[in-house]
């Protein structure tokens, strides 16, 4: 007679235990690493190499033709700037970047709803939120040197709105 020491029932596998797998399209993700041997690791690593010799050429275009400083320097208008240690906000003529750490988000002027402007009581954070239209809002506090800076910035972001900013686009 034989004993089996363990459980009897099976590995569970799919959407609970593996975020990737869809029924139907993929295999389970024990299935891919079994597949997945000593085989595919040289293509792995020629597939890197024919990177890397693609990746000087890439660069050598990049520089040779380069539009975007051209756009800058033919667009001559009013840009915002302000930024500390952990955060930056930059609106110019493309729209509105936020940046936190190494996150960053774009948005054009045709995806945004309004923007709005927030100070501390006490303290010397600026807030500037950007809302959407589908009401989403991202936020992003900025420590000022200074409190008198806010009130430059508040200006400068004004004379970034009203030039670029058109309520009525919809």
């Amino acid at each position: 007679m034989e004993q089996r020491i363990g459980s009897s029932s099976q590995p569970l596998e799919g959407a609970g235990f593996d975020p990737a797998f869809i029924p139907g399209l993929t295999s389970p993700a024990s299935a891919r690493t079994e597949e997945d041997g000593p085989e595919k690791e040289p293509e792995v690593a020629e597939e890197a190499e024919e990177a890397e010799e693609a990746a000087p050429e890439a660069e050598e275009k990049d520089t040779a033709s380069s539009p975007e400083p051209e756009e800058d320097a033919a667009v001559d208008g009013p840009v915002f700037e302000a930024s500390d240690r952990r955060a930056r906000i930059v609106a110019d003529h493309i729209g509105v970047r936020l940046c936190l750490d190494d996150q960053e988000c774009e948005f054009r002027w045709d995806e945004i709803g309004a923007v709005e402007t927030e100070t501390a009581r006490f303290g010397k954070r600026y807030t500037v939120t950007v809302h959407t239209p589908d009401r989403r809002w991202y936020p992003i506090e900025i420590e000022a040197p200074a409190r008198s800076r806010f009130a430059e910035w508040d200006e400068q972001l004004d004379a970034v709105l009203d030039a670029y900013f058109d309520e009525n686009a919809e």
